[in-house]
């Protein structure tokens, strides 16, 4: 499964040393002398400011300057990763100029907020509902991480799935079963534990299995597992390929719970997967999106570059769908959608600037026990900014 989880800019990895003058090469006429020390302290001065790049927070390059960028996403195969590669071809040729754009594979969303606050990379995808609980210092993040949001993509609409003939027909039924819940440390649980917890079920009321999505998909199949929790931007590959295989039930969700989980936690939303999507589904399923791909960046980025950031990524939008669907994301509901992650004074700049902006201070962080608000309770159709992804991306 991929919903695969503070300096602004690197400076580059590193500065190429001069050849060492030969011999005699001293032995100079005055204007050499001259000509050396002007070179030497166009060095300091190119060394002194990090080779072209800001730090954190720093002041914006002149247009034109040479400035090396990396976007953290996900191991190579997941949807992070190819739709990282089509933000960073955008941003590398739309953008100001003399920008130089780096798709970098990680461990996924987990890694790339860590990265992040230590200033390792400069622009990162990341499953809202990890960066949710990473900003509140919350669940297994040891502190706060300052990181701000520039743009809402795709959702990640996720369901348990069971062999229609097997035992477990609601969540409830999850209880003394074994059951798969992603693969082990990819993040599931930041999501997963609240949805379950909703309907009465831990963790601890049934065997947790880790596995692949394809793995998952197997395990229903043989009979090693009674559900598995699978999703991802619809339709999903490995949805498509359990309900090719054998007659599949969509475990649904408790209406009092949904409700529910979409006012206290701001990253759900109300999703439908329209009838006929899969072979053998009849009628429409009411899914939830467990937690959207989103763009995020250092809370201490220069409001300069992550306004640039988010211009170029909607003017040229087009030029993202044509590389990947999670481009049809980057629309007028999506793009600035409160997921619970303040969003960065930059983005939020530009997004007024165009009249998209939503009434309210979207993203304020508040407690989880508080009960955040901005869940839409609306049910737009699964389809909405198709990513193409095949899992609910987490690490």
């Amino acid at each position: 499964m991929q919903p695969q989880e503070f300096q602004m800019l690197r400076s580059p990895r590193s500065v190429r040393r001069l050849p060492l003058a030969p011999r005699g090469a001293f032995r100079a006429s005055l204007p050499s002398f001259v000509a050396l020390g002007a070179l030497t302290t166009l060095l300091f001065a190119f060394v002194a400011c990090g080779g072209g790049s800001t730090g954190a927070g720093g002041e914006a390059p002149e247009e034109g300057e040479r400035r090396f960028l990396s976007l953290g996403t996900a191991p190579p195969g997941g949807a992070f990763f190819v739709v990282g590669g089509a933000l960073s071809e955008v941003l590398g040729q739309y953008g100001p100029s003399g920008w130089q754009v780096t798709n970098e594979a990680t461990k996924g969303s987990q890694e790339n907020i860590r990265r992040l606050d230590a200033g390792e990379i400069d622009l990162a995808l990341s499953n809202a509902a990890i960066t949710y609980f990473a900003v509140r210092g919350e669940g297994e993040w040891e502190k706060a991480f300052e990181v701000s949001a520039v743009m809402t993509l795709a959702p990640n609409v996720a369901l348990f799935l069971a062999p229609e003939n097997g035992p477990v027909q609601t969540i409830a039924d999850l209880r003394g079963r074994r059951v798969v819940v992603g693969p082990a440390g990819a993040g599931f649980e930041y999501f997963l534990q609240p949805m379950l917890e909703a309907h009465g079920v831990a963790y601890e009321d049934f065997t947790p299995l880790n596995a692949t999505q394809a793995g998952a998909v197997d395990m229903l199949a043989d009979g090693a597992a009674a559900a598995a929790f699978l999703g991802g931007a619809v339709p999903t590959a490995s949805i498509t390929q359990a309900t090719s295989g054998q007659a599949i039930r969509f475990v649904p969700y408790g209406d009092e719970a949904k409700q529910n989980l979409i006012r206290d936690y701001p990253f759900f939303e109300a999703a439908t997967i329209p009838a006929g999507t899969y072979r053998g589904q009849e009628e429409a399923y009411d899914g939830l999106n467990v937690g959207s791909m989103h763009l995020i960046v250092a809370s201490g980025a220069d409001e300069e570059f992550v306004y640039q950031v988010t211009k170029t990524l909607w003017e040229q939008r087009e030029a993202v769908v044509e590389r990947h669907p999670a481009g049809r994301a980057i629309n007028e509901r999506v793009a600035v959608r409160d997921t619970g992650t303040p969003f960065h004074p930059g983005a939020e700049r530009f997004y007024r600037e165009i009249g998209i902006w939503p009434d309210g201070e979207a993203g304020e962080v508040t407690p989880t026990e508080a009960g955040a608000a901005g869940g839409s309770e609306s049910e737009p159709t699964a389809d909405t900014g198709a990513a193409g992804a095949e899992s609910p991306e987490g690490r």
